[in-house]
């Protein structure tokens, strides 16, 4: 199933989404596509006024794939403004992910600064794609497309403190509007940025992952690459802490990303 569809599916019956092993990362399903639907779910019980400030996420456990999800909402507070929201992913009657969201009408203010820059990357024609390869990468970089600009690949023994590149939604792309629902899709895609300190393949997972968005988002297309940038700033005892931002290809900061990543390597 393309990306398109299970969105489609989530908005048809969030009680019961089914995603198929092709999702995969490991033996769980994509976190940024269990976000990506999650929310989705939310966003139907909220006023569209209210647009998407931050999601607060926690991969209680992993969701297996070809076993129905249910997407459940409940919204904790309407405010004149915000309005806060959780949701959880059940499967087999446990709690997957746990996501918490915060959506705020727009409001006149003195405070104004400019967002943070794109940094310089070679263009994504010059930079090597990172390929799916059956067995080796997960099964999830079939429908994402990623050119490495920065850092070195995971297990190489050769990273440093950053990592990123150029990243956008492969195979059957619809051609739309690029909304939060894709972006979270966008920014969990890249592998943790502390995989490339490693000499040899090991395990990685995300624990707990933050993300917001500069509204109103920028106007880009589906079929368009983003820039993607992460920089770890503290690793010791089997956890990293990440930063990383995402840019449109115009340089203008769409997302602000935090995740604690445990490495077992």
């Amino acid at each position: 199933m393309q990306f398109c569809e299970l969105v489609a599916a989530v908005r048809n019956d969030p009680s019961a989404v089914t995603i198929p092993a092709d999702w995969g990362q490991g033996r769980a399903t994509f976190g940024g596509l269990m976000v990506a639907l999650q929310y989705e779910a939310m966003r139907a019980q909220i006023s569209p006024e209210r647009a998407l400030r931050s999601l607060s996420v926690s991969f209680v456990g992993p969701a297996e794939p070809d076993v129905p999800i249910s997407f459940e909402v409940q919204v904790l507070r309407e405010g004149k403004a915000v309005s806060q929201v959780l949701g959880r992913a059940l499967q087999n009657g446990q709690v997957v992910t746990l996501v918490q969201g915060s959506f705020g009408a727009p409001r006149e203010s003195a405070v104004k600064m400019h967002s943070v820059p794109a940094p310089d990357m070679k263009p994504v024609d010059e930079c090597p794609l990172l390929p799916y390869i059956k067995g080796i990468t997960p099964e999830f970089m079939r429908h994402l497309a990623m050119g490495w600009a920065v850092g070195a690949l995971p297990f190489t023994g050769k990273g440093g403190r950053e990592m990123g590149g150029w990243v956008r939604l492969a195979g059957e792309v619809k051609d739309e509007p690029l909304t939060e629902t894709h972006l979270l899709a966008l920014v969990d895609a890249w592998p943790p940025a502390l995989l490339p300190l490693l000499d040899k393949p090991a395990a990685g997972s995300t624990l707990t992952w933050t993300v917001e968005f500069v509204q109103p988002l920028a106007q880009i297309s589906t079929l368009e690459w983003c820039k993607y940038l992460a920089v770890i700033e503290h690793a010791q005892d089997g956890y990293g802490h990440v930063a990383a931002n995402l840019w449109s290809p115009a340089g203008e900061l769409i997302a602000i990303s935090r995740q604690t990543v445990a490495v077992f390597g």
